[in-house]
């Protein structure tokens, strides 16, 4: 018997797995964003043709192409650093509140006095809306940046915080129960068992969160500033300039998904198992 007739050793033939697992990757992009890839191009088709066509005023609704034209003559003017203060305050707020969102839901986690005691506040909290406590906030603190910081951690912090106490109750008590018949602290049990159960829990509230961080900003501005894409959308909308404000929130929306994109990036390194599927058993 040749060698030939025995094949060659699977070690010495990785390309084929390779390439397979690329197709099978390739595949599941498509099969995961294909359908809502053609329903954006869809909803742009039908924006392409209302504005073309004439059935609604140009001021009222630039066509796509018309946004694009003017984010590109207005970016170096006005849109880069408009976009620059309003990325700042987004994501240093959505920072804040993401060390606020879980250090209060460890806090309520531990300690089930401080649990009774400011649960219910922080649910009442949130039937304040920002829009109404943003102009407060500017007032006391100042058109400066803080204040725009404090607004987006206000916004951002409830589903952190709410999400990570969800993932925390949610954690296996026949776990907790083993470490505790292993002698384990109270820390050790949080940190092998309850923090990384948490973990997905945890950021799908940072999800959430990434995606109102815009919103609190611009809320911020609107209440008062002298810069920001918010700034930009005020003082473009009694002039008609219809596009400029969608070129803005063309922006706002992509600096939401990019911060998005982040979060599911760091949740894959820090809690990789959260992603792996799971088996029937």
């Amino acid at each position: 018997m040749t060698s030939s007739s025995l094949g060659t050793p699977p070690q010495l033939r990785p390309a084929k797995p390779a390439a397979r697992k690329r197709r099978v990757s390739v595949g599941r992009l498509i099969a995961t964003y294909g359908l809502s890839l053609l329903v954006f191009l869809l909803l742009l088709g039908i924006w392409e043709f209302i504005s073309r066509d004439g059935l609604v005023a140009v001021y009222v609704l630039p066509a796509p192409d018309q946004v694009i034209t003017e984010l590109w003559n207005d970016w170096g003017s006005v849109l880069r650093s408009a976009t620059w203060v309003t990325f700042q305050e987004m994501f240093l707020g959505f920072l804040i509140a993401v060390v606020l969102g879980i250090g209060i839901a460890v806090l309520l986690h531990w300690s089930k006095v401080i649990r009774r005691a400011l649960y219910p506040l922080l649910i009442a909290s949130q039937a304040i809306p920002v829009v109404v406590l943003a102009p407060i906030l500017v007032i006391i603190i100042g058109y400066n940046i803080s204040s725009k910081l404090v607004i987006v951690a206000l916004l951002c912090f409830f589903p952190i915080a709410i999400n990570t106490l969800d993932g925390f109750r949610g954690v296996d008590a026949e776990y907790v129960r083993m470490m505790r018949t292993l002698h384990g602290t109270r820390w050790l049990t949080f940190r092998r068992i309850e923090l990384p159960s948490a973990m997905p829990s945890l950021f799908s509230g940072m999800r959430v969160a990434a995606a109102f961080a815009p919103v609190g900003a611009v809320f911020g501005e609107f209440s008062g500033s002298n810069d920001g894409l918010g700034y930009v959308m005020l003082q473009a909308g009694p002039e008609l300039q219809t596009a400029r404000v969608l070129a803005a929130v063309l922006l706002l929306t992509v600096m939401a998904v990019l911060l998005v994109l982040a979060v599911t990036l760091c949740e894959r390194l820090t809690a990789p198992w959260a992603h792996e599927p799971r088996r029937n058993t």
